[in-house]
């Protein structure tokens, strides 16, 4: 699936949620469950800058598509993470570079996240999209 299809699984996921705080446990819930990176892989090169908590970030091309793995050292940022990939990871860097995020509103992620989570949220995205545009 493309980015697009992802993205609207991701929104339609959040719309099954009635109120804020489901959503937050949802994303928890993805941050506990989501696999851990190994700790070669948590370097300095691969820290995500602008997020409160840690966040690493690795990608791997394969077959002309880029693949993300991530991981954090706490289960809101890690589940933020986790959605962000699953957008993303699997698809080829112009497409990555090319896109515009609309999950961010129609989700109300951005709007009902902390000032700091949102900064997170802003710089795993401008991360994944320097990558890409890095592998055009």
């Amino acid at each position: 699936m493309g980015i697009r299809e992802n993205e609207l699984e991701v929104i339609d996921e959040f719309e099954m949620f009635d109120d804020w705080m489901d959503k937050y446990n949802y994303i928890i819930d993805l941050g506990k469950h989501s696999p851990v990176i190994d700790e070669s892989l948590k370097t300095k090169e691969n820290l995500v800058y602008g997020c409160t908590s840690q966040v690493w970030l690795y990608y791997e091309i394969r077959d002309g598509k880029l693949f993300f793995s991530g991981d954090s050292d706490a289960f809101i940022p890690k589940g933020i993470l986790s959605i962000i990939l699953r957008i993303y990871s699997g698809n080829i860097a112009k497409d990555i570079a090319d896109h515009v995020p609309v999950f961010l509103d129609r989700t109300g992620l951005l709007s009902h996240l902390t000032p700091n989570r949102a900064n997170g949220l802003a710089s795993i995205i401008e991360r994944v999209k320097s990558i890409a545009k890095q592998n055009l």
